[in-house]
């Protein structure tokens, strides 16, 4: 079997263009797809409960509460999920990221400290949704690959 790519990992950096979809185990890479999308779409939420919240009525704190209790499992899936595949440094990376820096997230406002910690959260969140960005663009490039025009 040829393969368009050097590496049999998924996510793998090579110069060639992306191994194709059904050479690897499909339902893996689509689960994970699909998760961290998902997850990304939840974290626009959040972002949108705290403009509300802040703009428009203060109750919108409880919905932007219990939404990070809701979807925070996802980051955990994201996490175990990777280490069942033959997935790249850079995509293993950026999964297993997720349920760190959320739980940073959450200890920047619930902790009390002398140096209010709560002023990096909204920076931490950033990342959060920087590095969820990043594994979905990661995923989609092996799911949607480009072609060269000749």
């Amino acid at each position: 079997m040829k393969y368009a790519r050097k590496t049999a990992s998924i996510g793998g950096a090579t110069s060639d263009s992306s191994l194709a979809i059904a050479d690897l185990n499909k339902p893996l890479i689509l689960g994970l797809y699909i998760v961290a999308i998902l997850f990304n779409l939840c974290l626009i939420a959040q972002v949108f409960t705290v403009g509300m919240a802040y703009f428009y009525d203060p109750e919108w704190w409880q919905i932007h509460g219990w939404l990070v209790r809701g979807y925070g499992g996802l980051s955990l899936i994201l996490a175990i999920w990777v280490c069942f595949g033959n997935f790249s440094q850079r995509i293993r990376s950026l999964a297993i990221s997720m349920p760190i820096v959320l739980g940073l997230q959450v200890l920047t406002i619930h902790l009390k400290t002398p140096i209010p910690l709560a002023v990096v959260h909204p920076l931490i969140g950033f990342t959060l949704f920087s590095a969820s960005t990043s594994l979905v663009h990661r995923i989609s490039e092996f799911i949607f690959p480009k072609t060269e025009l000749k």
